[in-house]
């Protein structure tokens, strides 16, 4: 058991490191206000966190540095609370200001933000395809058997699939395939829209199923790839710059970032701070703070930030709680109007 001295000292060191990053020692932490301690003191209290795996000696004569154990403590119980200030308010609103503001909008910017300002990566992932509905289904013809298929949802988000066909589609084929999707797909959700569901569309084509059936099926495609919810990272180069990860394991993550990001699946707490030593990511000496985006009572999506395990965590994540609440305000505010 860490009585209130050793934690402040632990909470002392880690601080100091996260500022320096040099080893600390005895002699830093005395000059410390509020260790009225002697170095000795200090110096056999950083023995024991030590030995209780929270501190690690990178060199016989160095100071200490913070383990994944002794950052996990300090985030959890250790680290100062500093709220933001006005300015640092106004700064993240600007930063959430689209012309558009859709889901997936507010949280590219919102990540592209966080990247700039911590000086990291970022990461977002957007599961807002589940609250959606489909608006419209168009087929455009841009050559010869070359058609666009064009789907809009209502959370203003469009995506399109170039399909070749064996034949040359008819004005009356191209009017019944507009009109059979504005009848069985517009205000269906793009979660419902199943391969089952498929099925029944083109069998109810009738005359039109052989013709139809690569578009109907193209359509499927279109609502799998809404469903996909990428993972999205911004300043992956702010990686590269720290010397402190290693560059093999991050071209491995790079190359494997939806795999290796798996957990953002919506079942983490509103706000997770995980690491690399515990089992929870993929990079050694590495930390995720991440925080859930809501719609309702539902995970609409995630943002957070990814670098070293050395991070400003008292400063970063009152960046991040802040811009999922204010994204989690707009969204519900929209549906609100």
């Amino acid at each position: 058991m860490l009585d209130e001295r050793k934690l402040k000292i632990l909470a002392a060191i880690v601080d100091e490191y996260i500022m320096t990053g040099i080893p600390v020692g005895s002699k830093a932490i005395s000059n410390i206000p509020g260790i009225n301690v002697s170095a000795a003191t200090i110096r056999n209290d950083m023995a024991m966190l030590e030995q209780l795996g929270y501190l690690e000696q990178p060199h016989t004569s160095a100071g200490r540095i913070p383990t994944f154990e002794g950052y996990r403590l300090y985030v959890d119980k250790l680290m100062p609370s500093y709220p933001l200030s006005e300015e640092e308010k106004k700064v993240l609103d600007d930063f959430l200001e689209t012309d558009v503001p859709t889901a997936d909008a507010l949280i590219q910017n919102a990540s592209k933000a966080l990247a700039e300002l911590t000086h990291c990566a970022s990461v977002a992932k957007n599961v807002s395809p589940q609250f959606s509905v489909i608006t419209k289904v168009e087929v455009i013809p841009t050559g010869k058997r070359m058609y666009v298929l064009l789907m809009i949802t209502s959370s203003g988000n469009i995506k399109n699939k170039v399909c070749r066909l064996e034949f040359d589609l008819t004005n009356e084929q191209l009017d019944f395939f507009a009109n059979y999707m504005a009848e069985n797909l517009q205000g269906v959700s793009i979660d419902s829209l199943s391969e089952d569901t498929v099925e029944k569309l083109v069998a109810a084509t009738g005359a039109y199923m052989v013709t139809l059936t690569p578009l109907i099926k193209g359509v499927c495609e279109l609502a799998e790839g809404f469903r996909d919810s990428d993972i999205h990272l911004s300043g992956e180069k702010n990686l590269l710059a720290r010397p402190d990860i290693d560059h093999a394991q991050l071209a491995h993550f790079f190359e494997h970032k939806n795999e290796a990001l798996k957990m953002l699946d919506g079942s983490f707490s509103d706000l997770q701070v995980m690491f690399g030593e515990d089992g929870d990511f993929v990079m050694k000496n590495s930390s995720m703070i991440m925080s859930k985006i809501k719609k309702g009572d539902k995970t609409a999506g995630a943002l957070g930030v990814i670098g070293p395990m050395r991070l400003d965590y008292a400063k970063i994540i009152p960046y991040i709680e802040y811009l999922t609440e204010r994204i989690t305000a707009l969204i519900s505010e929209d549906d609100e109007i």
